[in-house]
């Protein structure tokens, strides 16, 4: 698969997402699941799987979390790091993340609706000592879990449409509608065209319908 930025980043990357999180666990106290959603909705999230460059390279975890507490709240964060970096759980939790994430390619948002950070972190025991591989594999193996519902019903309910209602919106059959939400044909293999048919109808991103989207 084509990666979304070049393995030379890779490191600092690793190193950049490892310390945001131990910097923001256990210098500014705040619970590592809570500052997850920080993260995702600062908008940093998005950059930082995409590989934009200031972000994956160009500032270091400390500053991350600073500029993910300004967007979030509009406030500056000067709490000082005092707490030594690169031996805590939640360092090699952002470390090996950071990783899984540029190997596999899904977003942060569909890896935390699957494994919470805080499931990462009581992963350090036994992963830290084991190859990469082998947190990856665990991690395909928590990411294949079936979840209940589906996104596009998740969506579409939350939108207030039935299902006939959205096939008339979208002009996508209903009978594809309700194989897609009982997983009977796998929306991430639907052609194009319907994805987009029905992310105009429900408002939403195509990516927003995938159970597993991949860069």
């Amino acid at each position: 698969m084509t990666h979304a930025y070049s393995e030379l980043y890779l490191s600092d990357a690793q190193k950049t997402l490892g310390a945001m999180f131990d910097y923001a666990v256990h210098d500014c106290n705040h619970n590592i699941d809570w500052f997850v959603e920080l993260f995702l909705k600062s908008g940093y999230a998005k950059r930082f799987e995409t590989g934009n460059p200031s972000v994956v390279g160009g500032m270091s975890g400390i500053e991350l979390a600073r500029n993910i507490t300004y967007s979030v709240y509009n406030q500056e964060l000067f709490i000082e790091a005092v707490q030594p970096m690169d031996k805590t759980p939640d360092y090699w939790a952002g470390w090996a993340l950071a990783s899984y994430q540029w190997s596999r390619g899904y977003r942060f948002e569909d890896i935390f609706q699957k494994v919470k950070m805080s499931e990462i972190v009581r992963m350090y025991h036994p992963y830290h000592e084991m190859d990469i591989r082998h947190f990856y594999d665990a991690m395909d193996e928590k990411m294949s879990r079936i979840q209940g519902e589906t996104k596009l019903k998740k969506i579409r309910e939350a939108a207030g449409l039935s299902q006939n209602e959205l096939a008339v919106k979208s002009g996508v059959s209903l009978r594809s509608i309700q194989m897609y939400e009982q997983r009977n044909n796998d929306i991430d293999k639907a052609q194009g065209h319907t994805l987009y048919k029905l992310s105009v109808a429900l408002g939403c991103e195509v990516e927003d319908l995938l159970e597993t989207p991949m860069k």
